[in-house]
């Protein structure tokens, strides 16, 4: 599965349509326009096209790439990470090194989280064991 069609099963779009304004957007990621905003200022979006009237014009691309800064979130990348993953991007194909040590990098913080999870989920397990077994041993009050 590709990234476009991830992206497409997550944010449901008109049939033929590919632009769109600030609060469609808003609209199908779940983001505020205000965080829309922000992320064109600090670098995170690209380039956002513009109506002739100046009203951001989005495009399925623009919405595919917010669904990937939704996972890199996920992951806990930091922002400043985030946005240095779009600059490298914007520069093209020989920056294609770093993109991915960024992503290696991440990747091995997302395991070390799950490795973290699985851990405390194993105490929650053995806790709710403990009081089952206090609940069928124990008279009810």
């Amino acid at each position: 599965m590709t990234l476009t069609e991830s992206s497409s099963r997550a944010l449901p779009r008109p049939e033929g349509q590919d632009r769109y304004t600030i609060s469609e957007v808003a609209a199908h990621t779940g983001l505020s326009a205000h965080t829309l905003r922000w992320y064109e200022r600090i670098g995170l979006m690209p380039h956002v096209d513009r109506s002739h009237t100046g009203q951001r014009r989005f495009t399925n691309r623009d919405l595919d790439w917010l669904a990937f800064v939704g996972k890199l979130r996920l992951t806990g990348m930091p922002v400043a990470d985030m946005v240095r993953f779009a600059e490298l991007t914007r520069e093209g194909g020989h920056t294609i090194g770093a993109r991915r040590e960024l992503l290696v990098r991440t990747r091995g913080d997302v395991l070390s989280r799950i490795a973290e999870l699985h851990d405390t989920l194993a105490v929650l397990d053995h806790k709710i064991e403990v009081y089952s077994d206090a609940m069928q041993t124990s008279p009810e009050e």
